[in-house]
């Protein structure tokens, strides 16, 4: 019952482990998707920089290229920051998600990459017609870029920050084309161009420049209010710090006697650029290279400005995620644990309370049902059961639950039990008192009768009328043994206890002339052994029963042979053989549980009566009684086990039996069962009629009346066989 209580509560338990390894999982799967994204955006982070940085590098080395001059400080710490940049993105790819679409992005960004010295060079030592070299760092810059789409893996909330993010980078990187390209024209020598080569840069120009306002439209289209409003706030920002730089010149150029022209504004200077105006136009306007220069950095840099913020604010955005999935991890797995492990020991206790309160019922329902109960209703099975305590103590569980309902159930049928025991008890207590009444009432009358016959039997001198009336008295004391019977179902016992010890013969011999066929019991072998004076009376009423019965269940034909035995403890065995029918092994069995423990007192035993009151006298004494089968091919023994504690030798313990001499015809003459009887007494100090009254009703009295009277009438000799001696 515990096991499959742990088992049932169990489940729950599993259930809450199930459920939280699920919640914990999926906490566990945001907070790696979070990690992810953190380590994209700082990928996206070192991706743009580097490619700002390149692009840059290549605006700067614009003026040096035309110029030839290779080893320009200008060129080398622009080279150097791109260097840089490029270590700290292969760090940054190294810490990457390795997924399909990252991996395929980057493979593109490393093909681009490893061009960088062969671009660096072929600067320096070609010329290549167009715009071909700004164009080249294209391979490297717009793969960088394109990361900026990865934004947002495993966080759904920062894909906007990739659309924006792209945006803007396109837009700077069509800034600087721009103007790297315009630089290229204001600088280089028209004269030298080959024939189209300039109309190829004006149209890269204009188209460079419609890129930019395309990317800035797009950008207006992903981004929020709150970054739109920061890139104007920056673009603001770059003019007004192109103004001052404006008001710095003018007033370097009065300081030097310089006549300082103003240039415009950038749409202007784009679109006078894109005109095909020679340089020395322009510069009359106040565009030249290093103006327009100064002014497209200043753009460049707001854009710029505007994408690290972007790019910090998808890794802040992600860091964050990161932390709060990380915390929701913790949290859920606590939680979970905390939940299983609440869940394991509330199951336990359950488990354990429950079983605890199964085992105190099952254990008290066992000790009710196999002990209490049984010991009660034994005891209140008695004759006389005594002062029996027939208080139900309850089951010690007081819950109000289901196992507490049986066990207040199981109370009251406890309770019942006995209340039914003690209603028997009482009922067999007034079937007894009515048996002994019945018993002393009829005992009254055959004691009479007896008394009555006795003084017939003293007064008739004719021995054929005699022996009629000793038959009459042979009747009336089986009369009286039926009515002890009654005495012994009743639990009552004989008034009979005060007689003096009697010898096992004279017991057996009494017992005989009790039974209607005696003639047919044989005794032999009997040894020399005194029975106490409280058990004679009922151990001459348990040997005459099983007489009865031997003789009753056997042919007329046939004798009943009693043989005893002392054992080398001092014990006595006495044998009853018969020649009858027989029993089977199952009534064997059935009839020596019965005479071990006897029964009580019910409507089966008025058919096996004998046999109850058999056990019944053996109980009382510790007699030992058993039937088996007999030794012949047909036939029942009768054992009967007489302990030391009612026998004991007079004479020499190692003495033979004593068997009584017989006359021809088999009848043992007066003059020697007198001689037993008067040697039984003499051992006590006492002669015979002070120890077995020849008046008295009890079985042994009877039986010296008759044999007295019969030897005055002949003298003491024999007059042929006693109808009521045993052979």
């Amino acid at each position: 019952m515990a096991r499959r209580l742990r088992a049932i509560l169990l489940i729950p338990v599993l259930v809450t482990l199930v459920f939280g390894g699920f919640r914990v999982k999926r906490a566990v799967d945001t907070w790696q998707s979070a990690d992810d994204a953190v380590r994209v955006a700082e990928l996206v982070q070192a991706a743009n920089k580097f490619a700002s940085d390149a692009i840059n590098e290549r605006d700067l080395s614009v003026v040096p290229l035309l110029r030839g001059d290779t080893d320009s400080d200008v060129v080398a710490r622009a080279r150097k920051v791109t260097d840089q940049d490029r270590a700290a993105f292969d760090v940054a790819v190294g810490r990457m998600p390795k997924t399909d679409r990252l991996l395929r992005r980057v493979e593109v960004v490393q093909q681009g990459v490893k061009q960088l010295d062969a671009i660096r060079a072929d600067a320096f030592t070609s010329r290549l017609p167009g715009v071909q070299t700004e164009e080249k760092y294209h391979l490297i810059q717009h793969p960088l870029m394109e990361l900026a789409n990865e934004l947002g893996f495993g966080s759904s909330n920062q894909a906007s920050f990739g659309r924006a993010l792209y945006a803007m980078s396109l837009t700077q990187a069509a800034e600087a084309l721009t103007r790297a390209i315009g630089t290229h024209i204001l600088v280089e020598d028209r004269a030298a161009l080959q024939e189209g080569e300039l109309e190829t840069q004006l149209a890269s120009f204009r188209s460079y420049a419609y890129l930019q306002q395309v990317a800035l439209v797009e950008f207006d289209g992903a981004a929020t209010s709150q970054d739109s409003a920061r890139l104007d706030q920056a673009l603001t920002s770059a003019k007004a710090k192109g103004e001052q730089q404006g008001v710095k010149a003018a007033e370097q150029a009065e300081a030097a006697g310089k006549t300082y022209v103003a240039p415009p504004d950038m749409t202007t200077m784009i679109s006078e650029i894109a005109s095909g105006k020679s340089a020395a136009d322009l510069s009359a306007q106040g565009i030249t290279s290093d103006s327009f220069f100064a002014a497209s950095t200043l753009s460049f840099d707001a854009y710029r400005q505007v994408e690290v913020y972007l790019t910090d604010t998808a890794l802040a955005n992600a860091n964050d995620i990161a932390d709060s999935a990380r915390r929701d991890a913790i949290i859920n797995s606590a939680v979970a644990l905390a939940a299983v492990l609440a869940a394991f020991l509330i199951a336990a206790a359950v488990a354990r309370s429950m079983s605890t309160r199964m085992s105190v019922l099952r254990a008290s329902a066992f000790q009710i049902a196999g002990q209490r109960l049984p010991a009660l209703l034994a005891q209140l099975s008695r004759s006389t059961p005594g002062r029996v305590d027939s208080r139900v103590a309850p089951i010690p569980i007081t819950s109000t639950d289901e196992i507490g309902e049986v066990a207040r159930a199981f109370d009251q049928v406890h309770r019942e039990a006995v209340r039914l025991a003690s209603e028997q008890a009482l009922l067999r207590g007034n079937i007894n008192a009515i048996f002994t009444n019945l018993s002393r009432r009829s005992q009254s009358l055959i004691e009479g009768q007896l008394s009555l016959i006795t003084d017939l039997e003293n007064n008739e001198a004719d021995p054929d009328q005699l022996e009629n009336l000793f038959r009459l008295d042979h009747l009336a004391t089986r009369m009286r043994r039926n009515g002890e019977n009654l005495l012994v179902l009743a639990g009552e016992e004989s008034n009979q206890h005060g007689m003096g010890p009697l010898a096992l013969i004279d017991a057996l011999r009494a017992a005989a002339s009790e039974v209607e066929q005696y003639e047919r019991v044989e005794l032999s072998g009997v040894p020399e052994a005194e029975i106490h004076g409280r058990a004679v009376s009922d151990l001459v009423h348990l040997f005459a029963e099983l007489l009865e019965n031997a003789t009753a269940f056997s042919s007329p034909q046939t004798q009943v042979q009693v043989t005893a035995g002392r054992l080398p403890d001092g014990r006595i065995m006495v044998e009853i053989h018969d020649s009858g029918i027989g029993l089977t092994a199952e009534d064997f069995a059935a009839i020596n549980h019965k005479l071990a423990h006897p029964p009580t007192v019910d409507a089966n035993i008025s058919r096996q009566m004998g046999l109850f009151v058999v056990g019944r006298l053996a109980e009382r004494h510790g007699i030992r009684v058993q039937l088996r089968p007999s030794r012949t091919q047909t036939g029942t023994t009768s054992l009967v086990m007489l302990p030391d504690t009612i026998t004991y030798t007079a004479g020499d313990p190692g003495g033979g039996g004593a068997e009584l001499p017989y006359s021809p015809e088999g009848a043992p003459p007066y003059a020697a069962v007198a001689a037993i009887t008067a040697e039984t007494a003499a051992r006590h100090g006492h002669g015979v009629h002070e120890t077995w009254d020849d008046q008295g009703t009890d079985a042994m009295s009877r039986f010296l009346h008759r044999q007295q009277r019969r030897g005055q009438l002949t003298g003491g000799e024999h007059g042929g066989p006693a109808p009521d001696s045993p052979r």
